[in-house]
């Protein structure tokens, strides 16, 4: 007996603020979306103590509460939320073709038009009391959570041009920041090398990395190594942001979608359309520049909208080809 394979109109991967938006546009316009969460339902939200930058919460909001309050609404339209993760895709060049997407290694299921958020994962350094922190002073965003920090001493590790950014963001509101950089140069573009030595309250120290992050529940201070001399400083802070980059979570789709050097998958123009008809991208996974719940939103509103458009005209494709064979 052959089994029967699911037919989702709307099928979206990952569980974001990008995924669970485009979920309610395309609940609310028939599209009956099926969402399936990832690894990590809710995206890297979950992992943010407080979202004080999100529209319509005035007295700000825990990540996990938000993303349970973005469920709901989903949900109340009809979407259809699962517990899974979408090991392996194979994806139609065709329009009006079939997307074929394995959950958990097992089943397949087939979908008409693909939204994909699966979002960027941030780069960590992997030490232990790094990671004990995380949400307790250690964070990945400077612009998400510094606010927190304003007029305290903090620290970012990085070189790039994000960092650099960030260094410099924090300097605006904390009274001083030291700024690690492991090699004997940034990398940073000259610009933002600049902005960076000439803003006075940034304490830069090259071939420095982190030894330890220091405190029991919160982050009480950072020891320090520098990799020339081998000789340890402790420094007192209350933030540790890093900025050594993100990876966009993009493996299963290689070799079908457009990406970037750095695996971010490429949408034309200002939509969210890939290289292949029916398949979307939203949020953090093609967006390598803002990286905001807020934005992130916006595309998976965006990737809903250009869905429906796509269904549409293929059924009205699909309906004169139909009148034209009779």
């Amino acid at each position: 007996m052959t089994e029967t394979i699911e037919r989702i109109k709307c099928l979206i991967i990952g569980s974001g603020p990008a995924g669970y938006t485009a979920a309610i546009y395309a609940a609310r316009a028939d599209m009956h979306p099926v969402m399936y969460t990832g690894m990590e339902p809710g995206g890297q939200l979950t992992t943010t103590t407080e979202v004080d930058n999100f529209p319509g919460y005035p007295d700000g909001i825990d990540g996990p509460s938000m993303m349970v309050d973005l469920q709901k609404q989903a949900e109340r339209f009809g979407t259809k939320v699962r517990i899974g993760m979408v090991t392996e895709v194979q994806l139609s060049n065709e329009a009006g073709g079939i997307h074929k997407a394995q959950i958990d290694n097992s089943n397949w299921v087939e979908a008409e038009s693909i939204i994909i958020s699966t979002g960027a994962t941030a780069k960590y350094l992997g030490l232990p009391s790094e990671q004990k922190l995380r949400g307790g002073g250690v964070s990945a965003c400077a612009v998400c959570d510094g606010f927190f920090y304003k007029n305290q001493d903090v620290a970012i590790v990085g070189g790039g041009d994000t960092a650099a950014e960030e260094a410099t963001y924090l300097a605006n509101i904390c009274k001083k920041v030291t700024m690690l950089v492991r090699g004997d140069e940034m990398r940073a573009s000259k610009a933002m090398q600049h902005r960076v030595t000439s803003t006075k309250n940034i304490d830069l120290r090259y071939n420095t990395e982190v030894d330890e992050v220091l405190g029991e529940q919160v982050v009480e201070g950072l020891r320090m190594i520098n990799r020339k001399t081998g000789e340890n400083e402790t420094i007192e802070i209350t933030g540790l942001f890093i900025a050594i980059g993100h990876k966009p979570n993009t493996e299963i789709f290689k070799g079908q979608l457009d990406m970037d050097e750095m695996g971010y998958l490429i949408t034309k123009g200002k939509s969210t359309k890939t290289n292949l008809p029916g398949v979307f991208a939203s949020g953090d996974v093609q967006d390598k520049e803002y990286r905001q719940a807020i934005t992130a939103a916006g595309t998976g509103c965006m990737a809903a909208l250009d869905a429906e458009r796509y269904l549409s005209t293929v059924e009205k494709t699909e309906e004169k080809e139909e009148i034209t064979a009779r």
